[in-house]
C-alpha cells in the first residue's frame, strides 16, 4: 500500500481506548433504552459481527439509535478522564504529520470529548467531522473529501469497526481496519479491507521515507 495523500480516522476503538469504558456502561443503556443486555460470555462472539448484527442481536430498533448516541455522548463528556489514547498513537500522528499529510477525525464521538483525550496531538487534525450518526460516516468522509480537495482514491480511512470499512468502500476510499479495537479480525475481513493494521507502529511505517527525509 503506498503512502496516501490523505488519512482519515476513527476515534473511538481506533486512536481512544475506550472499549472498556462502553462496555462499562452496556447494563445502563440496555435498562433506559429497553434493549437486551449483553452477557459477558457474549462479548467475544459480538466481536465477530457486524454492527448492524450486533445491533439486531441487542434488539434495538433505528429510531432509539440517535437517542442512544447523543446521551451515551454526555455521559461520555463526564468521564473523558478514564480514557487515554492506544499506546503508539501520538506518535503514529506525530509520523503522519512531520510526512506532511493532512489527518481527518470521523467519529460518532463529540469532538470536545476527542479534543479532551488527544490532548496536545489534537493539533496534528486538520479537519473534523464529530457527532456522526451509527450508519451516517459515509457523507461525513464525502465532506472531508470536499473540505480538503483530495480524491478518494488517494484517501486511507483507518478505523476498528465493520462500518468504518463499509463507509470508506462507499465513498471509494482506501480502507484499513485495525487489530487493536472493538471488532475481531475475522470480521473485519469479511468486509474486504485493503489493509490490517497490528499496531500503530505500522500505521507509521507507511510514511518512514517521508519521515526520514524532512
Amino acid at each position: 500500500m503506498a503512502a496516501p495523500r490523505l488519512v482519515i480516522f476513527d476515534f473511538d476503538g481506533t486512536l481512544a481506548d475506550s472499549g472498556r469504558w462502553f462496555l462499562g456502561i452496556v447494563d445502563h443503556l440496555a435498562e433506559r433504552y429497553a434493549f437486551r443486555p449483553v452477557e459477558p460470555h457474549e462479548v467475544e462472539a459480538l466481536r465477530d459481527r457486524t454492527t448492524r448484527e450486533v445491533i439486531r442481536h441487542l434488539g434495538i430498533p433505528a429510531w432509539k439509535l440517535p437517542f442512544i448516541a447523543r446521551y451515551v455522548r454526555s455521559l461520555f463528556a463526564l468521564h473523558t478522564h478514564e480514557v487515554s489514547l492506544f499506546d503508539g498513537v501520538g506518535a503514529m500522528l506525530e509520523a503522519i504529520e512531520a510526512a506532511g499529510v493532512p489527518i481527518a477525525l470521523v467519529t460518532s464521538n463529540a469532538e470536545i470529548n476527542a479534543r479532551r483525550i488527544l490532548g496536545e496531538h489534537a493539533a496534528r487534525i486538520a479537519v473534523w467531522e464529530c457527532a456522526v450518526s451509527l450508519y451516517g460516516k459515509a457523507p461525513r468522509l464525502r465532506r472531508v473529501l470536499r473540505r480538503t480537495g483530495i480524491a478518494a482514491a488517494d484517501t486511507l480511512a483507518i478505523g476498528d469497526e465493520t462500518r468504518d470499512i463499509e463507509a470508506a468502500r462507499k465513498v471509494g476510499m482506501q480502507a484499513a481496519g485495525v487489530l487493536w479495537g472493538y471488532a475481531s479480525e475475522a470480521s473485519l475481513m469479511r468486509c474486504g479491507p485493503d489493509r490490517l493494521f497490528g499496531s500503530p507502529e505500522e500505521v507509521a511505517g507507511l510514511f518512514g521515507e517521508k519521515v526520514a527525509a524532512n
